[in-house]
């Protein structure tokens, strides 16, 4: 009893950790989900990858890091409008603790991305010479007169602390739905997979 009980909760925490709601997601919402995760992972890689780089060599790769922030920032916009405008809002087939902890994980995936990009933009245009933003060399801003560099430096910090946070919460959220895909061979992973709700809904179509 105990390890059927110690199994079932091991289940639960895992597809808490995925963010499962046992829900099908639209092809748009699908589409949202792998742009915002490969923008994250692109984002941080870029940032690791200067730190080994000469200062002189830095603006490049510094320039594609900003780009994909600002579509990182209209991508959670447009995730987050999406999600609220009526009949895109999941269902879910649990209730109780599991149901909140699960929403709790895509909540603060949510408010990490957006406090993240909002220090993206507050890194650039504070400081004692605030500086530009570019989007593939277009450049705008600072729209704010110079601030303290204590506050730059909380805002350069913030921004890194965030950004690690972020990818370990994500590397968790992965491994948990590779877990129910291989381990308890559910459809967490396969709801979520692009190009996979015309083959599923044939599958689970009644036989004539």
């Amino acid at each position: 009893m105990s390890h059927a009980r110690s199994g079932g909760l091991a289940g639960e925490a895992m597809r808490i950790a995925a963010g499962d709601d046992r829900s099908r997601y639209d092809a748009f919402g699908v589409a949202l989900h792998w742009t915002t995760a490969v923008l994250v992972v692109a984002l941080f890689a870029l940032s690791q990858i200067w730190e080994f780089l000469p200062k002189p060599e830095r603006h490049p790769w510094i320039v594609a890091h900003m780009s994909f922030g600002v579509i990182l920032t209209a991508m959670i916009v447009i995730r987050i409008a999406w999600r609220l405008m009526p009949g895109h809002q999941v269902s879910p087939a649990v209730s109780g603790w599991v149901e909140t902890a699960s929403k709790v994980v895509h909540y603060v995936l949510y408010a990490l991305l957006a406090a993240q990009a909002l220090l993206g933009f507050a890194l650039r245009w504070s400081g004692e010479k605030p500086e530009t933003m570019s989007f593939f060399g277009l450049e705008f801003g600072p729209f704010f007169p110079p601030s303290p560099k204590p506050l730059h430096e909380f805002f350069e910090e913030s921004h890194e602390w965030i950004g690690w946070a972020i990818i370990i919460i994500a590397a968790g959220h992965a491994f948990a739905a590779l877990y129910h895909h291989y381990a308890l061979k559910d459809d967490v992973l396969w709801r979520m997979l692009p190009g996979r709700h015309a083959r599923r809904a044939e599958r689970d179509a009644p036989a004539p």
